[in-house]
């Protein structure tokens, strides 16, 4: 495993981060990740090197159930071998019928979210906490104020940023320099080779500020390791393989995404790897920012191909052959 400092922290963590929002979520029915599956997991993470893992408080049915699955995990484990990520903001279903102060970003919704994550998780402390969206109804100052206090107070050790626009993120960095409060360390937008255009100026905000990116549908859920096909009729359908995240959530990939997924998998023939490991290897390559992706495997086998990313190398020839199939 490879490892890289966390943008402009003093943490180091490996360039892959797991994933666990399958941790006990139910889809039509189905629990993708049961507590057997996710302690498995988690092994093979710790075995492949993987020290850096993400999760959220409403991941799992019900809310709490992915910290939960990790909590009792870490329990048998030396937590500071491991670099633990967790967000606030959405409605909390864990404690019955949501209040009207049961999501946001306010001062009373943080404080009584973090109580709950720490105790989920057996922890004292958060490495990175995400604020998992942007928050229209509250003002960026009582929400950086909060979680300042929090950074003083030991709970958490790094601020994240997941999912919002770039004039919003330079909102909040320039107001944590004018008050002299804590800034996001940290970002989780959703990035791919595919999808990389939509955040440009997002990334470019990242970049000139030292921020980590930690982009999350790395491989556009599932559409870049290859396994769907075109269904050939004319129709604009995709085929998707029995239980594939396509097959579950459904995906409408464009021109655009097959020109990538066809430069990638040509990647991968040239080097003997996998379309997965190649679209995570093009990540991993940004030199703008340091780029850790979130992979979501299933089973150690697809973890154990998703670290084989790590292992192999593009060429600047082959890094640009996918950057340049969006526009092609």
């Amino acid at each position: 495993m490879e490892y890289t400092t966390l943008g402009n922290t003093g943490t180091t963590v490996s360039r892959l981060c797991f994933g666990t929002w399958r941790f006990g979520k139910e889809t039509n029915g189905v629990v993708e990740t049961d507590r057997e599956e996710a302690h498995e997991l988690l092994d093979a993470c710790r075995d492949h090197g993987i020290n850096f893992i993400d999760t959220a408080n409403v991941y799992g049915n019900p809310n709490g159930t992915s910290e939960e699955y990790i909590g009792e995990w870490l329990a048998d484990h030396d937590r500071e071998d491991f670099v633990i990520a967790s967000k606030v903001y959405f409605p909390f279903d864990g404690w019955g019928e949501p209040g009207p102060n049961d999501s946001g970003l306010s001062r009373k919704h943080i404080r009584a979210q973090i109580e709950g994550t720490l105790d989920r998780l057996g922890t004292d402390y958060l490495d990175v906490y995400y604020i998992h969206r942007w928050d229209e109804d509250t003002p960026i100052q009582e929400t950086l104020r909060t979680l300042t206090e929090l950074v003083d107070e030991g709970k958490v050790n790094y601020l994240g940023a997941s999912s919002m626009a770039a004039w919003q993120l330079t909102k909040a960095l320039w107001t944590s320099d004018v008050e002299g409060l804590e800034r996001f360390d940290v970002t989780q937008p959703r990035v791919n080779a595919g999808q990389y255009d939509e955040v440009t100026e997002y990334l470019e905000v990242c970049g000139d500020q030292d921020l980590a990116v930690c982009p999350y549908s790395p491989l556009q859920g599932g559409f870049l390791t290859g396994k769907y096909e075109r269904a050939g009729d004319g129709s604009g359908d995709v085929i998707t393989p029995d239980g594939s995240r396509g097959s579950l959530s459904g995906i409408s990939p464009t021109e655009s995404d097959w020109a990538v997924l066809d430069a990638v998998e040509s990647v991968a023939d040239e080097l003997d790897a996998t379309p997965a490991q190649v679209s995570l290897r093009w990540l991993i390559e940004q030199d703008a920012f340091t780029c850790v992706p979130i992979v979501g495997a299933r089973s150690p086998d697809q973890l154990e191909e998703n670290v084989g990313g790590v292992e192999i190398e593009l060429t600047e020839a082959q890094f640009d052959r996918i950057d340049e199939a969006r526009t092609t």
